[in-house]
């Protein structure tokens, strides 16, 4: 009896000092403000998926890190360490390959910012690096009113402002600043009486088209 008194005792005492820290605690709840313009509803490391454009999979992204503000005024994903896209025609071939530092995806206006060290690839062979591009899904165009380089084997063109169909195959600089277009030999014509032939120099069609597009506007 004497042992179960001291327990009984024990107990209380405990219980006592436990009532008295709880009580002593501010137990008022703190009032975080959620803003949905600058915390993410998702937020999601190493992603890579595939996107569906009405009912068909069009394009495969990867990305170390995915935001998604679906509760914002204007919601957008947002990419701050990168993104990889390759996007997809109607038989699922890759017909352009884009890679930027940071992009944010306008979800209801389907437009895309692609900003720092943007690299947008063609299936010819045709390079486009700019600081930052736009890329409208709805008008199914590329544009940006920034400082562009277009790089095709040896030819370099170079300019400000820039808009193209979304596959990237017909484009134009609005303002060529700089570039290199190379000549070469591709047959001979003309061939003269008694004095060797006369050569001619041609553009092949490739640098033809991409001379005549970029010195559309000057």
């Amino acid at each position: 009896m004497k042992f179960n008194n001291i327990t009984i005792v024990l107990i209380a005492i405990v219980m006592l000092f436990f009532y008295a820290a709880c009580g002593g605690k501010d137990t008022s709840m703190i009032d975080i403000k959620y803003d949905p313009e600058t915390t993410p509803s998702m937020n999601t490391d190493s992603v890579t998926t595939l996107i569906s454009d009405s009912g068909i999979t069009r394009y495969k992204l990867v990305t170390e890190n995915w935001q998604v503000f679906d509760k914002a005024e204007d919601p957008f994903w947002y990419f701050p360490k990168g993104i990889y896209i390759e996007r997809f025609d109607s038989v699922f071939q890759v017909e352009a390959k884009i890679l930027a530092d940071t992009a944010w995806n306008f979800t209801d206006k389907r437009l895309w910012r692609l900003k720092g060290n943007v690299d947008i690839r063609n299936m010819e062979g045709e390079m486009f690096l700019s600081d930052e591009l736009f890329w409208d899904q709805q008008s199914q165009k590329v544009y940006s009113d920034k400082f562009i380089e277009i790089k095709r084997g040896d030819t370099e063109l170079k300019g400000y402002g820039f808009e193209s169909n979304q596959e990237m195959t017909e484009y134009r600089i609005f303002r060529p600043h700089d570039g290199k277009i190379p000549f070469r030999e591709e047959n001979e014509e003309n061939q003269e009486d008694g004095e060797g032939n006369e050569k001619s120099l041609k553009t092949s069609s490739e640098t033809l088209k991409l001379d005549t597009i970029s010195k559309a506007d000057e």
